[in-house]
């Protein structure tokens, strides 16, 4: 338009050319940019800042970073700005060829084995406390949003010796549940502490945190079967007791619930096979470990 307006050609031929209406014309090159725009540009800016600072958010989560940022973004808003750049979660399926998938391990695989047939397995067994942890993070619903569990696991004894919750899944959250475990078992140096290639278990943060007490890390890799199957199965456990037994209206309901059946109902109540039959606390208590006196 502009071009045909420098050599002179009348407005209402150039847009008979275009097939444009003049009077939307006139609108538009008085504000070339909307007000919808505008907002769009921001919302995006900020979603996309916050993809790039964790690679393992999803459109929820993204959401609430920029609801927290003061703009007024639905879930779907986010999910289709999103889609149309290409901000997927890591931990999300592939959907387009340049979708970006989980990140390196950054540690060995310290509990795989190969066995005769030369197939992987894992061990996630131990011969004495503080020797092997699992971590992993899990998620559930509630009516204020979702709620993200990250627990520390003594494959020894099963017992879940350090775990944090938040609203965001980010890599503070792994720190902390880290930071509870190690304040609870005492010194712990030498332990390995095995997860998956999640960006939080990546992060700098945790690998700090990792060597500030003189843990090992493992990690499985992606897609390999059962590189977490121990922590899988406690999760299991979590979902079936608790997480869907009922509809949680409060992040704080589900915390409380959560905390309740850890430390009342699995830690002490629920006898498991691999234990001959005793809870967590049972089979510490008997071995006489130092981790006996955690309980």
């Amino acid at each position: 338009m502009s071009e045909l307006a420098e050599d002179g050609i009348p407005v209402t031929v150039r847009c008979r050319v275009f097939k444009l209406a003049r009077q939307p014309y006139y609108r538009w090159l008085a504000n070339p940019i909307t007000d919808t725009e505008l907002v769009e540009a921001y919302r995006a800016n900020i979603l996309f800042d916050a993809h790039r600072a964790d690679l393992g958010f999803g459109h929820r989560l993204l959401a609430d970073v920029a609801r927290e940022a003061g703009q007024d973004i639905s879930d779907r808003t986010a999910w289709k700005i999103a889609c149309d750049n290409g901000w997927w979660s890591v931990f999300g399926k592939k959907r387009a060829k340049n979708a970006k998938l989980p990140g390196p391990a950054v540690h060995d695989d310290l509990c795989a084995r190969i066995d005769e047939h030369g197939r992987v397995r894992h061990e996630f067994t131990a011969d004495g406390p503080n020797r092997l942890w699992l971590t992993d993070i899990t998620e559930h619903w509630t009516d204020e949003g979702w709620l993200y569990l990250c627990a520390v696991k003594d494959a020894f004894s099963g017992k879940i010796v350090g775990y944090s919750m938040d609203s965001r899944m980010t890599s503070d959250l792994a720190v902390a549940a880290l930071e509870n475990a190690v304040s609870m078992r005492g010194p712990v140096a030498g332990c390995v502490v095995h997860s998956d290639t999640g960006s939080q278990f990546r992060s700098r943060d945790f690998l700090a945190a990792l060597n500030r007490h003189g843990l090992v890390g493992s990690m499985g890799r992606v897609g390999a079967a059962g590189d977490n199957a121990a922590m899988e199965s406690f999760f299991a456990l979590l979902q079936n007791n608790v997480l869907d037994r009922r509809r949680w209206a409060t992040r704080d309901q589900l915390r409380g619930a959560i905390m309740a059946w850890i430390e009342g109902t699995y830690h002490r109540r629920r006898r498991q096979a691999g234990l001959g039959r005793l809870t967590p606390i049972e089979f510490e208590t008997m071995m006489n470990t130092p981790a006996a006196t955690a309980a």
